[in-house]
């Protein structure tokens, strides 16, 4: 069982939806990005998603696409993202780290090099938007193999005839995107994110979390009721980005995750 199993079933005997960060290593700076991430347990968040900074990102919208650059210009990089989630560890053993990122920095790492030392560093899922299942030899089945959840991307345009295949070796959870495009880009709907995610859940026993497109607690509460938790990434992105102190960041974020477990 990986921790994020482990933290869904807990989230599960205390029938409650789960609360998913994205932040991105190394914004503004790696001090910062870290005292951030050390932060969002503490604000309630169960599962941190850690965006891996890349040059040309492009399921990302432009506060995400900042914030990567930003990090790469303050000297990010794959063995500092690493670097990071082992620090975190050093003081938090259980709450779940995803990698999200694009597959180029970890093919020129050397996929086995990589999965060693993400899972050293104590990394426990990955979502590698650019490698879809007809690459799944590429890292998802080694992923797997050496134990860490590989986490797929489910859209409104996954159809019936391409679910199956998008869940094959799917694990963790799925990620639906609610809406179609780029991150920040529109508003997610409850009333549309509602029958996708039961389209999904029929099909596997997943969980289903749901992100794109929710920026506010009442926006996280009103899709976590419908799916099995909530992530926000570009919202608390852009607190970042206004170079607030993180202690106000955090505070943000406590909202957010307060929304969600109130659904």
């Amino acid at each position: 069982m990986t921790r994020i199993d482990a933290k869904f079933a807990e989230l599960n005997a205390a029938n409650k939806k789960a609360f998913v960060s994205y932040v991105m290593a190394g914004d503004p700076d790696f001090d910062s990005s870290l005292e951030l991430v050390k932060g969002l347990p503490g604000a309630g968040v169960d599962i941190i998603e850690l965006g891996l900074p890349f040059t040309d990102p492009m399921a990302d919208g432009p506060t995400i696409q900042l914030a990567g650059q930003r990090a790469l210009e303050a000297g990010m990089t794959l063995e500092r993202t690493l670097e990071l989630a082992r620090r975190f560890r050093e003081d938090d053993d259980t709450t779940p780290i995803v990698l999200m990122g694009y597959y180029n920095p970890i093919y020129s790492r050397g996929v086995d090099a990589f999965l060693a030392d993400a899972k050293e560093a104590g990394i426990d899922g990955l979502i590698v938007v650019d490698l879809p299942p007809e690459e799944d030899s590429e890292l998802c089945l080694p992923a797997q193999a050496a134990g860490l959840n590989f986490i797929r991307l489910a859209t409104p345009t996954t159809d019936d005839k391409r679910l199956p295949r998008v869940l094959q070796n799917t694990s963790g959870f799925v990620y639906y995107v609610s809406i179609t495009g780029i991150t920040g880009a529109a508003e997610a709907q409850a009333t549309n994110v509602g029958p996708e995610v039961a389209r999904i859940k029929a099909s596997t026993d997943l969980p289903v979390i749901v992100g794109f497109g929710i920026n506010t607690p009442e926006k996280a509460k009103a899709i976590a009721s419908v799916a099995d938790g909530a992530v926000v990434g570009s919202a608390i992105v852009s607190q970042v980005a206004t170079g607030k102190p993180i202690s106000e960041v955090l505070e943000f974020v406590k909202t957010l995750t307060e929304g969600a477990h109130s659904a």
